[in-house]
């Protein structure tokens, strides 16, 4: 999806790409090929070569942060099949839901064939160096939740490049409310062993762990662990999803104004 993109080039909004997709413009090598481009000038024309050719050398170089900081909000989506082993699968757990009442109680990062699970009051203080091997994070509300309960706990915590947020991308596709209801309505990820738990399950797990029930904080990290792990076949479902609906009708790609 990453070279059909050209939403990262000056001047290049929804409209713009549409029409490009429309004419048979689907790549970067395609548009490069073509002498001229409808609706393009030879000089504009001369310019995205250009660009293109500093985005393959983005890619060159492994750099998802070049096209993360041209596109527009909401499309960092069309990084992950580009740069998959760069991201890192994150969630969090906490005891409430201000990152300056509540506190951070385990967090579990998951991605390139690494799952790792670290908790409060053990070994969380390793969490900022280990999030470091991913420059990418995908999360389900990560970017007004879990992100800002970290940066209050580390506050010099390095954040990502770029940072693919399944929420707002599932319900662009039309799979609104929580993560569990999403989950239960694609038939996506797995519960087993933890079915019927919620957020608010999640304090009085930890609480009951603190007041010396071991077998509470082993609940709640399996609990966290599928919250993290189910996220993977999720993005894979979105990105898949929305690729198919862009290219094979750009006209999907189209806002009410570009």
């Amino acid at each position: 999806m990453l070279r059909s993109t050209f939403l990262h080039l000056p001047g290049v909004g929804p409209i713009t790409e549409a029409e490009l997709w429309q004419h048979g413009i689907v790549d970067w090598s395609t548009f490069r090929e073509e002498r001229s481009v409808p609706g393009v000038s030879a000089e504009r024309k001369a310019r995205w070569n250009r660009e293109i050719d500093l985005s393959e050398d983005a890619l060159g170089r492994n750099d998802p942060g070049y096209f993360a900081r041209r596109l527009p909000a909401g499309e960092a989506w069309r990084l992950y099949p580009t740069f998959r082993s760069a991201v890192g699968f994150l969630d969090i757990e906490t005891t409430g839901l201000s990152p300056y009442e509540g506190t951070v109680t385990v967090v579990t990062v998951h991605g390139d064939g690494r799952t790792r699970t670290f908790v409060a009051d053990d070994d969380l203080e390793e969490l900022p160096a280990f999030l470091r091997r991913y420059p990418v994070f995908a999360s389900f509300n990560g970017i007004a939740f879990d992100v800002p309960f970290l940066q209050a706990r580390f506050p010099g915590l390095v954040e990502p490049l770029a940072h693919i947020d399944l929420r707002p991308v599932l319900r662009r596709l039309g799979y609104a409310g929580g993560l569990k209801r999403i989950e239960q309505v694609l038939g996506l990820g797995d519960r087993s062993g933890v079915e019927g738990i919620h957020g608010i399950d999640a304090v009085r797990l930890w609480e009951a762990f603190r007041r010396g029930q071991p077998e509470a904080l082993d609940r709640l990290v399996r609990y966290n662990r599928a919250d993290t792990l189910n996220l993977e076949p999720l993005l894979d479902f979105a990105v898949g999803e929305l690729t198919v609906r862009l290219l094979g009708n750009p006209r999907a790609a189209i806002p009410s104004s570009d």
